[in-house]
Formats: C-alpha cells, structure tokens, sequence
C-alpha cells in the first residue's frame, strides 16, 4: 500500500515536471516565431502573433491530447503554407519553429495514440511535407527525404512505446505474482492450521466417542435411558468427528493423508528449545508457569511461533544470540528476540520452513496462527538492529 502511494506521488511529481518543461517549449517557440515572422513572410503586424501562435502553442496539447495538437498544428501549416506569401529569398512554407513543433506532435501520436491515428497522422503529415517542400527551389530535388524523416520519426515513436508497454506488462505480471505468492503462502498456512486444530480436536472426539461407547461396562447400574443417553452421545460424537475428516479432505491440497501422529503442544516447547540448542543456536530461554497446562489448541499456536521464530532467526541472524521468555499469567506471553545479524537480510519471507520440512510464511504465518486461537502477534526490528516477535495467546479453550 505504501509503495502504490509512493508511485502515485512520483508519477504525479514527473507529470508536473514535463508539464512544467512543455510550457517552457512553448515559450521559447512564441518568443522564437513572432518576432521572426515578419522574416519569412509578408505578414501584417496584427496577424503576426495569431500566426506564431499557431506555430508554437499546439505543443501545449503533446500530454493531453497530442493527436488534437497535431491536427492544429498540421492544419495551420498548410493553410500558411497556401495562404500567406513568402519573403524573397525564402524557401520554407512555414517557419522552423512549426517544423519542429510538428516533430514533435508527431513523435508524441506515434508514442500515446492508437495504432490507426497513427497511420493517419504519419501519412497526412508525410503528404503535407511532400507537397509543401516540393514547391521550393531548395528542396524540389530532396525527393521523398522529409517523408522518409518523418517516417523514421515514427518509427522511433512506436519503438519507445512499445518498449514502455513492455516493461509496463513486465511489471504488473510481476506485482501478480507476488500478490498470487502471497496468497498462496497465506491459504498454506490456514490449511496447515486447519489440519492441525483438526487433530487436537479429533483427539478430543475420539475420546468423547470411547467414553461414551464403554459408560454402559465401566459403570454398573445404568438404568436403559442413561444407556440411551450415552449411546446418543456417541452417535453425535461419532458424526461429528467424520464430518471434520471430511473438511480436512476438502483442506488438503497436497495429496497427503492425514497424519496420525499427535500434535506438538505446550509442554514440547522445552525440547524445542534444547533441540536449536543442540543445532548450535546460541539460544537462551526463561519460562515462568507450567506449560503442561497450556490448552492443547493454545500450546500449538504457541509451538509453531517459536518454531517459525527460530528458523527466521537462523535464517537471518547466523551466529546471533537468540532470547526466547514465556510467561503464563492471565494470559500467555511470549517474547522472541535475537541479537543484531552477521549478515542481514529481509526477515519476513515466504520461504521459512518448520522441522517437518512444510512451507511457512514467515511473519504472516505467526500472525495467523496467533489469531486463530484468539490471540495477537507483532514483529519488527529492535533499536539494537536485532529482530523481535511479541505474541499474547489466550490460556481458555476457544469455543469450537
């Protein structure tokens, strides 16, 4: 968002600036043709200005409407070239100050018109040069030479605008890209969180599921609708626990199955820690409170930020110590941070991997997780140059 407003306000400023520079043009062009004119042709003081302004102001419309510029300034030329007598001596059927504003118009139609006014504009323009200079001395023996110019100025003009539409299309099929990159890397990570709420729950079911089904052996004296009761029971639990494997079928994108073994919850934490150790982080932790009590859903979210957390760290602080507190109070809190990176690098990237060997999205990825078990993260630089992920995840079991 950021930088689409930063464009804005380039393209904006370097509007201003050609707009500023076209209007300096057409100054020097007035300030050149009317106190020239009386020159190259036989014209009355009063007339002079309306016809320099002919030859310089169209140029004013090369942004605007270049195509409505050029057909002013053609026009003009040929009815000064028909209508208005030359001076003795002089060749040209109008001024130089018009040939180059006409340059220039042309130049501009072949650059932003379509591809038909361009046609219109290089063969009238070609015509109006070959009729008009041919009925000099000076230039009857040239030949086609000025349409051959003029063509080799469109020429140029298409070649600069099909560059610019090019690299136009380079850019925004390279913006899709990143936007699709992103995306996906989001819809991964959602999946991902599905699959895995999906087997602390099922967990969960199953056990509601056995409960019920063996109440009627493990508790004697149950009277038949007590019995019924339980088999109610397990029948919903039963229904409930299919229709979530169902919904984990539709998730899964991959082709895999669905894995069996249990999630990671808060108590694994630790041997997560001692594990980067064991890979050579310089890692350091402080944990105040149990973490065994952590709610299975709250003990994932908080597993997977401090697994993706450490990756990063790695990833973009090689060699940098990393300090990792977990402090459960009302609420969990947790605070990763590294020091300031041998080599630094973007952190937030798409391309973080877990232990597991999946796909990550970084940055994005934590955020969602924090979130999908009610709770919020932040991440950014520290003053130090180091980096630090802040996470508060809620300890009461969401609702599902």
């Amino acid at each position: 968002m950021v930088g689409e407003v930063r464009n804005r306000v380039r393209t904006a400023r370097g509007r201003q600036f050609f707009d500023g520079f076209t209007v300096l043009v057409a100054f020097v062009f007035m300030a050149v043709a009317w106190p020239t004119l009386h020159v190259t042709h036989k014209v009355p003081a009063a007339a002079m200005p309306f016809i320099a302004m002919f030859a310089a102001l169209p140029v004013l419309l090369v942004r605007v409407n270049p195509a409505l510029g050029w057909a002013v300034s053609a026009g003009s030329a040929l009815l000064i070239a028909l209508a208005v007598p030359h001076q003795p001596g002089n060749h040209l059927p109008f001024q130089v100050v018009h040939i180059l504003s006409l340059f220039i118009l042309v130049f501009a139609v072949a650059v932003r018109a379509p591809i038909r006014i361009v046609g219109v504009v290089w063969l009238a323009t070609s015509l109006l040069f070959a009729t008009t200079m041919a009925q000099t001395d000076s230039f009857a023996e040239a030949g086609f030479g000025w349409p051959l110019a003029i063509t080799g100025l469109v020429l140029v003009g298409l070649l600069l605008r099909w560059v610019v539409l090019s690299r136009r299309q380079l850019l925004q099929q390279a913006e899709e890209t990143e936007l699709e990159r992103a995306r996906r890397a989001i819809l991964e990570e959602k999946a991902r969180i599905a699959r895995d709420l999906h087997d602390v729950v099922a967990h969960h079911m199953s056990m509601v599921v056995v409960q019920a089904q063996t109440a009627p052996y493990r508790i004697p004296g149950l009277s038949g609708d007590a019995r019924a009761e339980f088999e109610s029971i397990g029948t919903g639990a039963r229904a409930a626990l299919n229709e979530i494997r169902g919904l984990l079928g539709v998730l899964r994108s991959d082709g895999q199955l669905p894995e069996h073994a249990p999630q990671p919850t808060g108590a694994d934490v630790l041997a997560l820690l001692e594990g980067a150790r064991r890979a050579g982080v310089p890692i350091a932790w402080t944990i105040d409170g149990a973490l065994d009590t952590v709610p299975d859903t709250t003990g994932l979210a908080l597993y997977r930020i401090i697994q993706e957390s450490l990756a990063n760290a790695s990833r973009h602080a090689q060699g940098a110590p990393v300090e990792v507190r977990i402090m459960c109070g009302t609420s969990l809190m947790l605070v990763v941070g590294n020091g300031h990176p041998i080599i630094a690098k973007p952190h937030d990237q798409p391309a973080a991997t877990d232990h597991h060997g999946a796909p990550g999205s970084g940055i994005v990825g934590m955020q969602a997780r924090a979130a999908a078990v009610g709770g919020m993260l932040i991440a950014g630089p520290r003053p130090d140059g180091g980096f630090e992920v802040r996470a508060e995840l809620p300890l009461s079991v969401l609702a599902v």
